[in-house]
């Protein structure tokens, strides 16, 4: 599609959205469209067909947990099928204890939430170590996968080996040819339904933020590695009803149910109907297990077929098939910015911990990489509210400073206080929610989302928990400081629908710096937060991070080489040099001290 047609097709979405609300279409208009079609499959031709499809709707919903870990949250997971073949198992030990009716079902539970269990158990060992765990924890899921095949195939007393096990009778008041297709169906409706839901609350927005930008989302405070573990176990929990259903489906569970053929074959359906849409990634499992049952009689070599077709979809439709029929973002991008709508607004509640003193320490930090000494004894003190500018020359271990405190940089020896705690060698966000807020010197801001999503991202930061994730109230969520740092930059509040990332750089260094200080901390670390701007922008901005201080008389600690910027701060300065603290004091007496205009002369715009 060329650029003039990509620019018609997205200024026709919203004239189409309009006619459909007018038409009292909703957004839940395709579930609709999926209901009535899984409705007519068995009303319009015999019970063959209905049970086929019942079998790729099931794989399917196991195939929607792969989606929504790699599609949502940016993490790819390679083991599912252990979760759909141990619920599997599991299931169809019950079906066998020949249990009563209600006893029955209430015996599945266990089949659902052991696999669940044992995800999050998973995801919170491999990502509690770090958050750039993604290639390792894939690796891990796929051995985990492994390993549950093996064992299947060892442990014939309970498994039935190779052969698998066998005769499981059918459940309670259902028929396997006939209606517990209706219960397939059903389950497929409701897995679609939860997680289009889940998508458009804030959980969901949380999930995209942390696909994006998972260091922002430490520093504004959220534990991304715990969102993630829940996420990894939710989308276990779907995998696990896939495998309870595909156990009482078939009647058999073999150790292939557990097998690596079976997980890749979850990656290849999510990714060719769309892995970030749950609905498209349940077509990708029947279409493709469609073409797979029909090319599986007619070629010989038909895996090779949808591995080219895998490759292809990756290569060319990296939204698949549900991206290519609902329309690209590049053709969003294209149709120019979007214009900002004035929405209403209900106050935020008050943050749940009460703000800390603004005071810092760095007591005889050592900090060093690769046997390369970085902060080499660094102590100073910062108390109380104010301003204070760090400056030095390059390499004077400036940012190294930030990058101890918030966790990037381990510390050898010495310790960081904030606020009267031990912060030394804290995660990220464990120090973020000391007060800590760290704006970064290169704009850190969440590129795909709007510039109101990163505003209520950063809001919702010490404020949402709980089941508030899950209601859409937040989404209005205002608050005093958040509409006097838009009336300071006009320029946002202006393109509130606009992407992040097509903001020009000094915008973004705006957007950041209002999330920042949005989740209000006592303490700030600002890290050349002119940087890129015009002499008017900086004098701008230096006095909007005033106004911000004095409003949350808090603490700033800024990273600044501008020396007229940091004279118009009018606070006290501290001069780094060789990873050690070399003066203090007023900028006048700093600039005539030999010892500091032997090292650093400072520049100006």
């Amino acid at each position: 599609m060329d650029s003039s047609l990509a620019v018609e097709a997205a200024k026709a979405r919203p004239r189409w959205r309009g006619r459909a609300r007018a038409l009292g279409l909703r957004p839940w208009a395709p579930l609709l469209l999926l209901a009535a079609a899984l409705l007519a499959v068995p009303l319009l031709g015999s019970d063959f067909p209905a049970y086929q499809l019942g079998l790729f709707l099931i794989y399917g919903i196991a195939t929607q947990g792969v989606a929504l870990c790699w599609g949502r949250l940016g993490f790819l997971p390679l083991g599912h099928a252990l979760f759909f073949g141990l619920s599997a198992y599991l299931t169809g030990g019950v079906a066998k204890a020949a249990l009563q009716h209600a006893a029955w079902w209430l015996a599945l539970l266990p089949a659902l939430l052991l696999p669940a269990l044992l995800a999050w158990a998973v995801a919170r060992l491999i990502f509690a170590r770090s958050t750039k765990s993604g290639p390792y924890f894939s690796l891990i899921t796929l051995a985990m996968t492994m390993l549950g095949f093996l064992a299947a195939q060892q442990w014939s007393g309970l498994t039935g080996g190779f052969n698998g096990m066998v005769d499981i009778p059918e459940p309670p008041g259902l028929e396997r040819y006939a209606t517990l297709y209706a219960l397939v169906a059903v389950c497929a409706q409701l897995s679609t339904a939860a997680l289009g839901a889940l998508a458009r609350r804030p959980l969901g927005l949380l999930w995209r933020a942390i696909a994006q930008n998972e260091a922002r989302m430490q520093l504004l405070g959220y534990a991304s590695d715990r969102i993630k573990a829940e996420a990894y176990a939710l989308s276990a929990l779907l995998a696990a009803l896939a495998g309870a259903l595909f156990a009482l489906h078939q009647g058999m569970v073999t150790p292939q149910a557990l097998g690596f053929v079976l997980s890749t074959e979850f990656v290849i359906w999510a990714a060719v109907g769309g892995k970030g849409s749950a609905l498209g990634a349940l077509l990708g499992a029947v279409l493709i297990g469609y073409a797979s049952a029909e090319l599986r009689e007619r070629l010989a070599m038909w895996e090779v077929f949808v591995g080219l077709l895998f490759l292809g979809v990756v290569r060319f439709l990296p939204q698949g098939l549900a991206g290519l029929m609902l329309g690209s973002g590049r053709a969003r991008a294209d149709a120019g910015p979007a214009s900002s709508v004035s929405r209403p607004t209900t106050p935020a509640p008050p943050l749940r911990t009460a703000r800390p003193r603004p005071d810092l320490a760095f007591e005889d930090v050592h900090c060093a990489q690769s046997g390369v000494r970085i902060l080499d004894g660094l102590s100073l003190r910062l108390q109380g509210p104010g301003i204070r500018a760090v400056i030095g020359p390059n390499g004077a271990g400036k940012t190294s400073a930030f990058n101890a405190l918030t966790g990037a940089l381990p510390v050898a020896r010495g310790g960081i206080r904030v606020g009267g705690q031990d912060a030394t060698g804290r995660a990220a966000w464990r120090v973020a929610r000391l007060g800590v807020g760290r704006k970064l010197q290169a704009p850190s801001v969440f590129a795909e989302l709007s510039v109101r999503e990163n505003l209520a991202v950063a809001l919702w930061a010490g404020r949402l928990h709980g089941a508030a994730a899950l209601r859409r109230a937040p989404q209005a969520w205002s608050t005093p400081l958040r509409e006097d740092m838009l009336a300071c930059f006009p320029e946002l509040a202006q393109a509130l629908d606009t992407e992040a990332g097509r903001l020009a750089q000094g915008h973004r260094q705006a957007l950041e710096f209002v999330m920042t200080v949005l989740p209000e901390p006592s303490l700030l670390l600002l890290d050349e937060p002119c940087a890129g701007l015009s002499p008017a922008e900086t004098q701008r901005m230096i006095a909007v991070i005033r106004r911000a201080v004095d409003r949350l008389q808090a603490g700033a600690l800024l990273i600044e080489h501008d020396l007229a910027a940091v004279a118009a701060l009018q606070g006290e300065v501290f001069v780094l040099h060789q990873g050690r603290l070399l003066a203090q004091g007023a900028l006048q007496a700093l600039q005539a001290d030999p010892r500091v205009r032997a090292v650093y002369a400072g520049a100006r715009k």
